[in-house]
């Protein structure tokens, strides 16, 4: 049974693969499939198949897939253009008799006003309309959105957001990983929807708390208006239209958009999600 994960170079995508491996899927029957294939180098080595695809490239889809029985398409990272581009594996995919097409969409989906889940929406509407066995990951945050955050919050001394008291319910990339894995090589998986997310959900005064404890220095977090919080991520280089999305998120996370209570990244996993704690200690020993 052949495995295809999309977006493979990328932080998820590897973690996919390895949490396959561990999964005792022979490696042959795994295809890594990305655009910067150097840095599969390694899972290379070990007997996984690479292929170069990028979504933007019907053809190289077409080579990537070819053969495939699941795959997972990881969503694509340039917001703006993910719809066309997951149109694109999707038809593919059609065309190749997928027996099983998983998708990373974002948590509750359905309702979350937030202007990033437009995409992911129409992704899944998509997907209902293929034909295609679908079965869709909503993940939640990665508790990496706030660990990698660390060095400068520690320069700083403080937190900025928008989220004021919403709760997040975020888990590592790892446990997203190896929920995927776990679809990918279950059976009966067709038409179901997973709603992803960590056991432990928290505000952004508790994930500054946390960081205080770990590393002996008060960290504060301050709430700003979303104009206000995307204009200081602007200021630092971020491009101001993401700045402004990344600001709307989280005036999305203050109104519950990203709280998840439906256990099902647990049930997938076999074990409780990394806690915020552990995440910011691991992050502060590394720092």
């Amino acid at each position: 049974m052949s495995i295809v994960v999309t977006g493979a170079t990328g932080q998820l995508g590897r973690h996919v693969i390895e949490a396959l491996l561990e999964r005792s899927v022979p490696a042959v029957d795994i295809i890594a499939a990305g655009r910067a294939t150097e840095r599969l180098a390694d899972f290379e080595a070990r007997g996984v198949q690479v292929r170069s695809m990028d979504y933007s490239d019907a053809g190289s889809v077409a080579a990537a897939l070819r053969g495939a029985k699941r795959v997972l398409l990881i969503s694509g990272s340039e917001v703006g253009r993910r719809v066309e581009q997951h149109r694109t594996v999707i038809e593919v995919a059609k065309a190749e008799g997928v027996e099983l097409l998983a998708y990373t969409s974002i948590a509750n989906a359905e309702t979350t006003g937030m202007k990033l889940a437009g995409e992911h929406r129409a992704t899944e509407a998509m997907l209902r309309g293929s034909g295609l066995p679908v079965v869709l990951l909503r993940n939640g945050w990665y508790l990496e959105n706030y660990t990698d955050q660390l060095p400068g919050a520690l320069a700083q001394g403080a937190l900025a957001g928008s989220a004021g008291e919403g709760r997040i319910s975020a888990a590592s990339r790892a446990d997203y990983a190896h929920a995927a894995a776990a679809v990918l090589t279950a059976e009966d998986q067709a038409g179901r929807v997973y709603e992803l997310g960590g056991d432990e959900p928290f505000t952004m005064a508790e994930l500054a708390a946390e960081i205080s404890a770990a590393t002996g220095k008060d960290i504060a977090y301050n709430n700003l208006p979303a104009d206000d919080y995307a204009g200081l991520l602007a200021g630092a280089g971020v491009p101001e239209a993401f700045a402004e999305i990344l600001a709307d998120s989280d005036l999305g996370i203050a109104r519950g958009d990203l709280l998840v209570s439906s256990g099902d990244l647990r049930r997938l996993i076999g074990r409780t999600t990394t806690s915020l704690a552990a995440a910011v200690r691991s992050a502060a020993a590394a720092a």
